[in-house]
């Protein structure tokens, strides 16, 4: 017996001084980076002497109009490198995700958290791979979900052009970029058109689902040192679709299953980048985009071409007569080493294609504008007084009307103020971190008070006047 322990005890502690055999994954691995972007604060308003967290910007435009009120936002953007396996290949490659974090009830981030329904979100819009320069031969390869767009107006938080993002493929050579995106929804509550329709059959309203597939081609032409043209075109494909069950889950007869029609639509549009001599630098972008059928979207401070705008042709089952027309011009001006100034004008016309420009009823029964149309001009100028110290003033204006040409604008001019700390000493437009002392005024027109047309005023009530007043940070780190 003493011998038959002995011998369990020495095979005991052989086996702790043996080689593990468990493959822990341990990383250690340094082709890692790591970027980020985000902002958080505090405000505050005489309206209820507490936190209002509004925009003062008119609905549905989203940032357009300033983005000094935005509330807490986070982005962790992490990237992961690989090396080609021959020493002298230059291809490089990437894998990126994106992770982003905020609270949907505009609570303050400390207050919220997953555990409510409208509380803190956490979403992954990017998880993509990419080859860029394959083999030394100019071509660059990407697959995943991605936010894949150009330039944007900084100050109005507005890609205006040519935002492809969404989960699909792309190749780009040399002064050429095309690629396709499959969106589909999946989610049940989503509440655009035409990702859901009513069931003719049993006028039930039925979440039915159909996939859209856009194909988009990017071409920029040198015209010469200092002037670009980039042309872009968009195809948008969706398939035809039918509901063969019943609520209960029992079959329809063949003849009676409703079909809903294929449809699509497409973009055309042009972008003129300029570099211009005017004191230390003018960087001027004039873009023009039309957007047919299906690819009418640009909405809500958004302009993506699939989020479909207005009400259907409930006859015919089908966006054909829709269109979408924007107008964009974004400028800016370096005055010195200390100044510069960043403006931008927009103009937007959509039309659904339901009978009339005023209201219409969608798929699924819901009534929706048919028409709209927006402007919106602003500048923002921001002057360094001494090495950490620049005040930052925003002057915007912006109107909307819904519906037909006979009824009233909504409109609001907005001031904002922020005396901006700068820690890192950089007297630069595009410098981060910083801290902020934010004043906003708004005046709002009669319809707009009346109609309480703003996220704020849809707090405090019937006001011509607004306010906002807050402390807030703001910072980005490039992932390079």
């Amino acid at each position: 017996m003493k011998v038959k322990i002995s011998v369990l005890a020495i095979f005991f502690l052989a086996s702790i001084l043996s080689t593990a055999q468990i493959a822990y994954e341990r990383i250690s691995n340094k082709s890692f980076s790591l970027g980020s972007y985000g902002r958080a604060g505090v405000d505050w308003s005489a309206e209820n002497s507490g936190s209002v967290g509004r925009r003062l910007n008119l609905n549905n435009l989203g940032s357009i109009g300033g983005r000094m009120e935005e509330q807490d936002y986070m982005e962790l953007v992490p990237a992961f490198h690989f090396k080609p396996a021959g020493e002298d290949d230059p291809t490089k490659i990437n894998v990126q995700m994106r992770l982003s974090a905020f609270s949907r009830d505009l609570t303050h981030v400390a207050y919220t958290s997953t555990a409510a329904s409208t509380g803190l979100t956490i979403v992954m819009p990017e998880l993509y791979a990419e080859a860029e320069n394959i083999g030394g031969s100019g071509w660059t390869l990407w697959v995943g979900a991605r936010l894949y767009r150009g330039k944007d107006i900084h100050i109005a938080d507005h890609f205006y052009f040519n935002d492809h993002s969404g989960q699909g493929f792309g190749a780009e050579y040399k002064k050429m970029r095309f690629g396709g995106l499959f969106i589909a929804s999946t989610d049940t509550t989503t509440s655009y058109p035409p990702y859901f329709y009513i069931n003719i059959a049993t006028g039930t309203p039925s979440a039915e689902l159909r996939q859209r597939v856009k194909g988009f081609y990017e071409y920029d032409f040198q015209l010469n040192e200092k002037n670009t043209l980039t042309a872009l075109a968009e195809l948008h494909y969706m398939s035809a679709g039918r509901d063969d069950e019943q609520d209960d889950g029992a079959s329809i007869p063949e003849e009676d299953i409703p079909t809903f029609p294929s449809d699509w639509g497409y973009v055309i549009g042009a972008r003129l980048q300029s570099n211009i001599n005017l004191q230390q630098g003018l960087n001027n972008n004039f873009a023009v985009r039309l957007g047919k059928g299906i690819a009418n979207g640009g909405d809500g401070g958004l302009s993506s071409t699939h989020l479909t705008f207005g009400a259907p042709d409930l006859e015919e089952l089908n966006f054909k007569k829709a269109y979408s027309l924007s107008i964009v011009n974004d400028a800016f001006l370096q005055h010195s080493d200390r100044s510069s100034t960043a403006a931008y004008l927009i103009y937007t016309n959509s039309k659904g294609a339901g009978a009339t420009n005023n209201v219409e009823e969608s798929y699924y029964g819901k009534r929706v504008y048919n028409k709209k149309t927006d402007f919106a001009i602003g500048v923002r100028n921001a002057h360094a007084f001494t090495k950490y110290f620049k005040l930052l003033t925003d002057l915007h204006y912006s109107q909307r009307k819904d519906g037909d040409y006979d009824n009233p604008w909504a409109n609001v001019t907005k001031l904002s103020l922020a005396p901006t700390l700068c820690p890192t000493g950089d007297k630069s437009f595009w410098a981060r971190p910083e801290f902020r002392f934010v004043a906003s005024f708004a005046y709002y027109n009669q319809y707009a008070a009346d109609e309480m047309y703003s996220p704020y005023l849809q707090v405090v009530g019937n006001r011509r006047f607004g306010h906002y007043f807050g402390i807030k940070m703001e910072w980005w780190i490039l992932n390079e």
